[in-house]
């Protein structure tokens, strides 16, 4: 939709020396997810693979779990007072027999590039039940030289990045290391649900023997959206937070951070960690 970047005029200094020129930034725009012609939630993201995103999304809620459930997504014409559709109203229609989950009383979650779901009543809320516990059978085993070559691979697919240096991302890979998808977003959990909502649209679900890995840190949000996606391996480029540590080792998701060159940290499932031959312990 054209609607990735945007341009704005900056003051430029270098070394003392001023000038004046255009920059690239990322779009960041309100997308309204409606469920059912209800609305559910508000994520601020960069435009593009919008229904992805709802369909992502309403996996880590528990409400999609394979492409059957879904009968059709469509934007809202009329989102604003004059009627126009502006294209950041999404209304996701589930097919006739879906039960949904108890939200509560009139739930609506608004949800920010930064942080991701926000004002959830309690922990308790978030830990959705997964549809598929992890089971890849046979356990995935994944080589630390293959983990290690895998941030680069992300960085090198990420066009839009280079030319704005604004974006999380999210790829996906198989225990071999192929790319398979990679999305970019302002906010890294929505990255993730285009990953995951394109793999519901194609009915690949669950990924069950895939590796994903996120730019930035591992929040619990991103590992519940790995479990509910059936991922068995979740890595990281920066730390993990604790809930998503616990969550790992509750669920049997293997979480690796601080994923930089050779050096990595198993906080989870190290058992489907292939380590190098004749790796001392210390």
């Amino acid at each position: 939709m054209g609607r990735v970047t945007e341009r704005r005029k900056v003051l430029r200094i270098r070394d003392g020396a001023v000038s004046t020129r255009p920059d690239t930034l990322v779009a960041e725009e309100p997308l309204e997810i409606r469920l059912n012609g209800k609305p559910l939630a508000i994520t601020m993201r960069t435009p593009g693979d919008d229904f992805a995103l709802a369909a992502g999304f309403l996996v880590s809620e528990g409400v999609l779990a394979d492409a059957s459930d879904l009968q059709n997504i469509v934007y809202c014409a009329g989102a604003t007072a004059d009627g126009s559709n502006t294209y950041n109203v999404v209304d996701v229609k589930t097919a006739p027999g879906v039960i949904l989950p108890d939200f509560g009383l009139e739930r609506n979650v608004y949800t920010s590039s930064s942080c991701g779901l926000c004002g959830k009543a309690s922990l308790d809320a978030v830990r959705t039940t997964a549809r598929w516990p992890i089971a890849d059978t046979p356990r995935l085993r994944v080589t630390t030289e293959l983990l290690a070559e895998l941030p680069e691979r992300l960085r090198t697919a990420q066009r839009v990045f280079d030319r704005t240096g604004g974006l999380h991302a999210a790829a996906l890979f198989t225990e071999d290391g192929e790319l398979l998808d990679v999305k970019e977003d302002v906010g890294r959990h929505n990255a993730v649900d285009k990953l995951v909502g394109r793999a519901l649209q194609n009915g690949e679900l669950p990924l069950s023997r895939t590796v994903l890995l996120v730019s930035g840190r591992a929040s619990f949000e991103l590992a519940q959206k790995a479990v509910m996606a059936g991922i068995p391996v979740l890595a990281a480029v920066s730390a993990p937070s604790s809930l998503a540590v616990d969550l790992a080792a509750e669920t049997g998701l293997t979480l690796v951070g601080f994923l930089r060159g050779s050096s990595m940290n198993v906080y989870a499932g190290e058992d489907r960690i292939a380590l190098p031959q004749g790796a001392v312990h210390g």
